[in-house]
């Protein structure tokens, strides 16, 4: 009975030491990168990005060792109104010619219980490099339909759009400041 264990136990640490240092990408078909911002100040206009790409390394049973590193195309704005979105790939919102990209990468992590942590790192957006903290919850690890394992995570953040010179209509607070940020990802072994 005591080597049945012992051989249990070497075989558990062998497969935890192989998984330790695992790389996972973004699954595009289970994820999305959401916003919202506040409109005429009584209300919110919804958006998403429908082109990202995200890498997450370390062992995803224990979120202290993630390095994650994210990029968002910043063409693929989609608020669902055709006008809406030209206007924010224009010069007064994103510039998406001169700044085809926003990214983020994260500098530690910060366990607040075995569920939920701080993500921090440094978000560009535009000229802009800025540090900044996701609150994310962790959805756990599996092994995905195909036979992967994939975890999950949903991630949290409210922005200052005038911090990253995204700068139109400072004035009239027709659009508000604050942009609240919500990714929706899974992350599959590779």
């Amino acid at each position: 009975m005591k080597r049945t264990i012992l051989l249990l136990l070497v075989i558990a640490g062998f497969s935890l030491g192989l998984s330790a240092q695992s790389t996972y990408k973004t699954d595009p078909y289970h994820s999305s990168v959401n916003f919202k911002i506040k409109h005429l100040a009584i209300s919110f206009v919804k958006g998403k990005f429908d082109k990202f790409e995200g890498t997450l390394t370390g062992n995803p049973s224990d979120p202290t060792t993630a390095k994650v590193s994210f990029t968002v195309e910043t063409p693929s704005i989609n608020t669902g109104v055709e006008a809406r979105d030209n206007h924010l790939r224009s010069a007064d919102f994103f510039e998406v010619e001169k700044y085809p990209t926003m990214s983020f990468k994260s500098t530690s992590v910060e366990m607040i219980d075995d569920k939920h942590f701080k993500l921090n790192g440094v978000l560009t957006i535009k000229d802009v490099s800025k540090p900044t903290t996701f609150m994310v919850t962790y959805g756990g690890l599996v092994k995905g339909e195909d036979g992967t394992n994939t975890v999950g995570f949903v991630a949290e953040n409210t922005i200052n759009r005038l911090d990253y010179n995204v700068s139109y209509d400072v004035t009239s607070g027709m659009i508000g400041k604050k942009v609240d940020i919500t990714l929706y990802l899974e992350f599959k072994g590779q």
